[in-house]
C-alpha cells in the first residue's frame, strides 16, 4: 500500500509541476482544470459448465468469476487538462485487475492509467506513461461498451500500453498517432528484451455518425534469445444507422514468426459484429456475433488439433433507471471447433453463461 501511495504522490507532483509552468497570459488561454471521477461495476456470472475453481475459460479476463458476487472494476481517476499540458492518474481494484495484470509487478497491478502529456505544436501532443491501448473499441469500463462482457477480440489484445505517443489531429475528421512501446500490453519490458516495439493509429470521422479506425502493432514480446516478431492490425468502424440503431464491425489480424529468424509465420484473426438498438433513453439491447481463429495457439494456447477456433454469440439488455446507473443482463455462448471447454472431467465443444452487472459512476 505504501508503494501505491508513493506512486500516486509522485504522479500528482509531476502533473502539479507541469500545471505550475502553464502559461498565464490571456493570449495563451485560461489556466488548467482538475477533475475527479469514479466508476464501479459489480457482477454475478453463472457458467453452465460449473467450473470447480469458479474461474471461467482462461481467455476471458473480465467478468470471469463463476457463481459468486464480485467486483469487475472499481476506479478513481484524477484528470488535469489545460491548453498545453494534460495528465491522468487512475487507480483500480477488481477481478479485471486481478486477472488481466497478473503478470505485472505488484505496484502496477492497481494502476489503470498514469500518464502526462504536453502540446508541442498546433494540434500535436506528446504523451508518456501507462495509457489506454490504441487498439480496439472496448475497454474495461463497461458503461462505454455496447455489451456487458468484452469480446474475444478485446480480451486477447492489449487493454493498456506503456510508452510514448505522438498525436496529430489536423482537423475534426482525421487523427494520426505513433507510439514507442514497452511491449504487447506491458508496463515493463520482458527480461532480456531489447527489441523496439511500435504502434500506429489512424482515425477518420467523415460524419458525426461514422468513425473508422486502423491501428497497428509491430514488435517482439519475448526475450531476444527467442525473438518472434509480431505484426498486428486492428480495423473497425462504428456506424450510427439511425437515432436508435447503431452498429460496430471490426476485425483483428495478426502474424508472428514461428521461430527466431524464420520466414514462416503463424496467423490469427477475429471478425466481429455488434448491433445495438435503443428502445428508449433508459432501455437498450445489443447482440454480438464473433469468431476467433488461432490455429497455432499464438494468443490462445490449446492442446486441440485445430488450435483455438471458436464462434461466440451474445445478447444483452441494458436498463438505466436513473442518471449514472446501469443494470445489465447478458446471455453468452461459445461454440468451439474442437473440445476446448471443460465441464467436470469432460471436454466439451460448448460453453454458455448468464451474467448480470450493476454499474455506477460519477
Amino acid at each position: 500500500m505504501k508503494k501505491i501511495l508513493l506512486l500516486v504522490a509522485v504522479l500528482a507532483a509531476t502533473i502539479t509541476l507541469f500545471a505550475q509552468t502553464e502559461p498565464t497570459t490571456e493570449k495563451e488561454k485560461e489556466k488548467g482544470k482538475l477533475t475527479f471521477s469514479g466508476y464501479a461495476e459489480a457482477y454475478y456470472s453463472y457458467d453452465f459448465n460449473q467450473p470447480a475453481n469458479h474461474t471461467r475459460p482462461g481467455f476471458l479476463y473480465n467478468f470471469n468469476r463463476h457463481n459468486e458476487l464480485n467486483l469487475n472494476l472499481a476506479m478513481l481517476k484524477a484528470n488535469y487538462t489545460s491548453d498545453r499540458v494534460r495528465g491522468n492518474i487512475a487507480l483500480m481494484a477488481g477481478t479485471y485487475a486481478q486477472y488481466n495484470l497478473a503478470a505485472e509487478p505488484s505496484i502496477f497491478q492497481y494502476v489503470y492509467e498514469a500518464n502526462v502529456g504536453v502540446r508541442v505544436g498546433k494540434n500535436v501532443w506528446i504523451d508518456a506513461g501507462i495509457m489506454p491501448a490504441h487498439i480496439g473499441f472496448e475497454s474495461a469500463i463497461g458503461k462505454d461498451c455496447y455489451t456487458l462482457t468484452r469480446s474475444m477480440l478485446a480480451e486477447n489484445s492489449p487493454y493498456y500500453e506503456t510508452g510514448a505517443k505522438i498525436t496529430w489531429t489536423p482537423n475534426d475528421k482525421w487523427s494520426f498517432a505513433a507510439m514507442y512501446l514497452n511491449g504487447w500490453q506491458r508496463t515493463k519490458r520482458v527480461d532480456g528484451n531489447q527489441t523496439p516495439n511500435f504502434g500506429t493509429q489512424i482515425t477518420f470521422k467523415p460524419s458525426a455518425k461514422v468513425l473508422l479506425n486502423w491501428s497497428t502493432y509491430a514488435g517482439n514480446d519475448l526475450p531476444d534469445s527467442t525473438r518472434r516478431m509480431r505484426y498486428f492490425n486492428n480495423l473497425y468502424g462504428t456506424f450510427g444507422i439511425t437515432d436508435k440503431f447503431s452498429l460496430i464491425a471490426g476485425i483483428d489480424y495478426g502474424l508472428q514468426q514461428k521461430a527466431k529468424g524464420s520466414s514462416d509465420l503463424s496467423n490469427w484473426y477475429t471478425p466481429i459484429v455488434i448491433a445495438r438498438y435503443a428502445f428508449t433513453d433508459k432501455l437498450a439491447a445489443a447482440g454480438r456475433v464473433e469468431y476467433f481463429n488461432d490455429a497455432d495457439g499464438v494468443v490462445i494456447a490449446t492442446d486441440t488439433p485445430h488450435g483455438f477456433q471458436t464462434t461466440g454469440y451474445s445478447l444483452n439488455l441494458d436498463f438505466a433507471p436513473v442518471s449514472n446507473v446501469m443494470f445489465r443482463v447478458e446471455g453468452r455462448m461459445f461454440n468451439g471447433r474442437d473440445k476446448t471447454f471443460i465441464k467436470g472431467t469432460d471436454l466439451k465443444n460448448n460453453n454458455a453463461a448468464v451474467t448480470a452487472s450493476l454499474a455506477v459512476w460519477f
